[in-house]
C-alpha cells in the first residue's frame, strides 16, 4: 500500500517538531500543511529534513489544510494517515489504522480515542464529541463513538471526490456523512490520547464560534437529506 502521513499545523511551534520526529518511525513519507502560522512554525519546519511542506498564506482552516495535504499526496499516494500537530495522538498507534487498510478494503479508518477522562482533558472536547456523534448520526451519517477525532486514515482519491463543503473543523464531521452516503465503510479502532496541561496545550478550537459552525453545518446537511428523501418519493 502506498500511505503517507499529514499533518496539518497552525501555530505550534512548540510541539510540531516531535509530532513529525514520533511520525518518521512510520516509514511514511510525511506532508505538513501550515495553514498561515504567525507564529515560529515556518522556522520549525525549515528544521526538519525529507518531509514535504505546503503552505497557506493566510489560514483557511483544517478542512481546507487536509484537502490541500490530500491533492498533494494523492500523486503518489492511496492514503492519507492524518495526524493533528498538538501531541494528543501516539504516531505509533498509526499502525493499527494502517493495519485495516491492509486488508485490502477501501475504508474510512477513524481512531476512537480511549480515556477522555481527567482534569487534562477540556469540557469542550467531552461535550463536543457526544454531540457530534448523536447529529453526524441525525445527518445521514454513521453512529460511531467518536466523530471528532482527527487521527484517521482517509482513502484517496475517494475523499476527495466526496463534495465536502466545509473548510474549518467541520469538515471531519461532514466527511463522516458525505463517505456513508457514497457508501464508503467507516471502520473505528481504538487509540490512546494524550492532553496536555492548560497553560501548556495548543488548542484553537473556539468553543461558541465553532458550535455555531457546527450547528450550522448540521442544519445543511439534516436539509440535504430530507431533500433527497423528498426527491425519491
Amino acid at each position: 500500500m502506498r500511505a503517507a502521513v499529514l499533518i496539518p499545523v497552525y501555530n505550534h511551534e512548540a510541539g510540531v517538531g516531535e509530532v513529525i520526529n514520533t511520525a518518521r518511525h512510520l516509514g511514511l513519507p510525511i506532508f505538513v500543511v501550515d495553514d498561515g502560522s504567525t507564529d515560529t512554525t515556518p522556522a520549525v519546519l525549515a528544521t526538519q529534513a525529507g518531509i514535504t511542506v505546503l503552505r497557506h498564506p493566510v489560514n483557511r482552516g483544517k478542512g481546507a489544510a487536509l484537502l490541500t495535504g490530500f491533492a498533494a499526496a494523492a500523486s503518489t499516494c492511496d492514503w492519507a494517515l492524518t495526524i493533528d500537530a498538538d501531541g494528543q495522538h501516539n504516531p505509533a498507534d498509526g499502525q493499527a489504522l494502517l493495519a485495516i487498510a491492509r486488508q485490502g478494503e477501501r475504508v474510512l479508518v477513524v481512531g476512537k480515542r480511549q480515556g477522555m477522562v481527567g482534569e487534562n482533558v477540556p469540557w469542550t472536547s467531552r461535550f463536543g464529541r457526544g454531540f457530534s456523534n448523536f447529529w453526524v448520526w441525525a445527518s445521514g451519517g454513521p453512529w460511531i463513538a467518536d466523530s471528532q477525532s482527527g487521527f484517521r486514515l482517509y482513502p484517496l482519491p475517494e475523499t476527495l471526490e466526496l463534495g465536502v463543503r466545509a473548510r474549518r473543523y467541520q469538515f471531519e464531521v461532514e466527511v463522516l456523512v458525505r463517505a456513508r452516503q457514497s457508501g464508503l465503510a467507516i471502520v473505528e479502532v481504538p487509540v490512546s490520547v494524550v492532553y496536555q496541561p492548560k497553560g501548556v496545550r495548543v488548542s484553537h478550537f473556539r468553543p461558541w464560534p465553532d458550535f455555531l459552525r457546527n450547528s450550522a453545518t448540521f442544519c445543511r446537511l439534516i436539509c440535504s437529506r430530507l431533500f433527497r428523501r423528498d426527491r425519491r418519493r
